[in-house]
């Protein structure tokens, strides 16, 4: 500190005067300067909050359908995007002049199940005498009533795989699904479970042990929301269900559940008769 002893008291109180006025003015640096540090770091938050928000939304969002991976023997997204399977049980392939049966299940649904019981052997007839190209929509309604593991999706998923890699097995491992389904409100097959039945099926090792990727789940979630939205797919109650049956691309609300009904609806659109 200065020596003031030789000045004079006025000296002293500008002295003083002096000196309080740069600590003030030093303290009103570091005050705005920390006004800055203060407001930059609130920036940064808020511009984290908005990215991040940004990011869920995105990431809730329904993905594009035609930007989504699926089988390579599924059709277009134009097209439905449905899996057709031919007289040969072959998915990717149609049967010429065929009528076009589209079926739209959930691997955890009941009354999927009963379809599948009631209906089984008469579409596998019409499908193998070429009278329809049979086309298969996994979806996934009951992932809710599968106490966390999304089996509808996974079961979906499997099958995708299975008519992406071994095309000619799907009708097979369809078959072994429904006849091994669980019921409702259970946690499902596991993966490893969906393996065996796969394997049992028929369908090679190497393509079952895929089915743990959930490479097509985007896909058939995806397809799911599509036909929640679908109002040509809406029941008399006004919202999407499964079992849905379309021929030739519109709804058939006959009763799937009495033997033959199905059958004679399919065979009335193939000679173009009204039903």
């Amino acid at each position: 500190m200065p020596d003031d002893s030789n000045l004079t008291k006025a000296q002293r109180r500008d002295a003083a005067r002096a000196e309080a006025l740069k600590l003030r003015q030093e303290q009103e640096r570091r005050e705005k300067r920390n006004r800055f540090i203060t407001i930059g770091v609130l920036v940064l938050l808020v511009v984290a909050v908005v990215l991040a928000v940004v990011f869920i939304n995105r990431a809730n969002q329904p993905k594009s359908l035609a930007d989504l991976k699926a089988p390579s023997t599924a059709e277009s997204v134009d097209d439905g995007g449905g899996i057709p399977v031919d007289k040969d049980g072959v998915a990717g392939k149609t049967n010429p002049g065929a009528v076009t049966l589209d079926l739209y299940f959930d691997y955890m649904c009941p009354n999927c199940g009963t379809f599948e019981q009631v209906n089984k052997d008469d579409l596998d007839s019409l499908r193998e005498d070429g009278t329809i190209t049979f086309v298969m929509h996994p979806v996934a309604i009951l992932n809710a009533n599968s106490q966390g593991t999304n089996y509808s999706t996974r079961s979906g998923s499997a099958f995708a795989t299975v008519a992406d890699q071994e095309p000619d097995k799907v009708i097979q491992f369809h078959e072994a699904l429904y006849a091994n389904q669980p019921k409702e409100g259970s946690t499902g097959l596991t993966d490893d479970q969906l393996k065996d039945y796969a394997v049992q099926a028929g369908v090679s090792q190497k393509v079952a042990d895929q089915f743990s990727k959930h490479t097509f789940a985007d896909w058939v979630d995806a397809w799911t929301d599509h036909a929640g939205n679908d109002k040509a797919l809406f029941n008399s109650q006004g919202g999407f269900g499964t079992p849905t049956i379309l021929i030739n691309g519109k709804r058939w609300d006959g009763n799937w559940t009495e033997a033959g009904a199905l059958k004679s609806a399919i065979e009335a659109a193939k000679s173009g008769s009204t039903n």
